[in-house]
């Protein structure tokens, strides 16, 4: 394959790993300063221009797009997936999970474990929201941070009050986060390409710094993550529309924990700590993948006019329960189960003669008038009712 790196910085360590991997297996790599690009538009034309020239052909790019470019290097892997070029990461994907707050608030409708956090910009709210989160200490993040930076801990309530208005006087918007005691200091980094962990390090604070990453002088050694950990570590990456990634977990005493997860994660520490080829996963991966060209679901769907994908719940007391996926009266319905959804667990493609239980949340294609009966209505939040003191309204 013709594999495109989209890298400003061609003598970084990961950089340099990635093409020699690709070089060693036979494939034709060359690094592409993304700053250096054109994007043309023209009806039914996309095209990009490098250096003034016309783009040649390329069957995949690895984007590796730096915090300070998000806004141009996701407008230029936007434009290569419109050009149906394979994209190890996605644009949408890379913007996910740049923004931190963005992050958290995709993957807080799903059931994966993230600390609590709140993001305020009225000064009144503050205090609440510290309450809300567990008290003091608190850690307080800016929305795009990068290797530990701009990222402070708060021992008391005063130090993060004081923090949060100096950050907020410098036009700076900030998340405040539970701060995860039991870790210690320590954090997991998992290495997700595909579907899986291809390796993991435990990153482990020296000193007085809370802050585990390795450029502020963290330790690394390898962990072996039991099955909770990686099945959160790539079920975080695919929520947020990434493929290859670096996910960090703290390990609380809940289980595991997302802090973040980085779509342009670096190889030298972990491939130093874990002596694995992991640039060499991470290729092999894509040239496994340039011959199935991604599908814009919506759009095909709109082809199948009345078609279309819902989740069905199966609630307590549902006569589904205890029956096999053949016998739901779903396949009568010429409804087709793609997934089941149980707990954390995804099962693709599962079985026809797979038992339901309760909760388990069903991935369906099918005709969209016969699945809207099957669809319940959303569960509205019951809030007790607050004893308010009407003068203060």
């Amino acid at each position: 394959m013709k594999l495109g790196i989209l890298s400003c910085s061609p003598r970084c360590y990961s950089t340099r790993r990635l093409r020699e991997a690709a070089e060693k297996r036979g494939h034709t790599v060359k690094v592409l300063n993304t700053l250096k690009f054109a994007i043309d538009l023209d009806q039914g034309d996309p095209d990009l221009f490098f250096r003034q020239k016309q783009l040649s052909q390329y069957d995949a790019v690895l984007p590796r797009i730096g915090s300070t470019i998000t806004y141009f290097g996701t407008a230029v892997v936007r434009q290569f997936e419109q050009m149906d070029i394979f994209c190890a990461n996605s644009s949408s994907g890379i913007s996910n999970s740049r923004d931190k707050l963005r992050s958290l608030q995709i993957l807080s409708r799903h059931l994966i474990g993230i600390p609590k956090t709140t993001f305020v910009r009225d000064k009144k709210d503050v205090l609440p929201a510290i309450e809300r989160v567990g008290g003091a200490p608190v850690v307080i993040k800016l929305l795009e941070v990068t290797q530990g930076i701009g990222v402070l801990l708060a021992e008391t309530v005063k130090s993060a009050e004081a923090i949060i208005e100096l950050l907020q006087s410098q036009k700076q918007n900030i998340l405040i986060q539970k701060f995860v005691a039991e870790s210690k200091g320590r954090d997991v980094r998992a290495f997700v390409v595909g579907d899986q962990v291809v390796a993991a390090m435990r990153r482990v604070a020296q000193g007085q710094e809370f802050r585990s990453n390795v450029h502020r002088g963290g330790r690394t050694e390898i962990v072996h993550l039991d099955e909770a950990y990686r099945e959160t570590a790539v079920r975080a990456a695919q929520i947020l529309g990434l493929r290859v990634a670096g996910v960090d977990l703290l390990e609380s005493n809940s289980g595991p924990q997302i802090m973040e997860v980085n779509s342009s994660p670096g190889l030298e520490g972990i491939e130093h700590c874990t002596q694995l080829d992991i640039a060499g996963a991470i290729i092999d991966y894509i040239a496994a993948q340039i011959n199935f060209p991604e599908i814009d679901l919506r759009q095909r769907l709109t082809v199948s006019r009345g078609y279309g994908v819902a989740e069905i719940h199966i609630p307590e007391g549902s006569d589904r329960i205890g029956k096999a996926i053949s016998e739901s009266g779903l396949r009568d319905k010429d409804i087709i189960v793609l997934t089941l959804n149980r707990g954390t667990s995804v099962i693709p493609n599962p079985r026809s003669s797979r038992l339901l239980e309760p909760g388990d949340r069903l991935l369906c294609f099918g005709k969209l008038e016969l699945m809207r009966d099957l669809v319940p209505e959303k569960d509205r939040r019951k809030r007790r009712p607050k004893v308010r003191n009407l003068s203060s309204l």
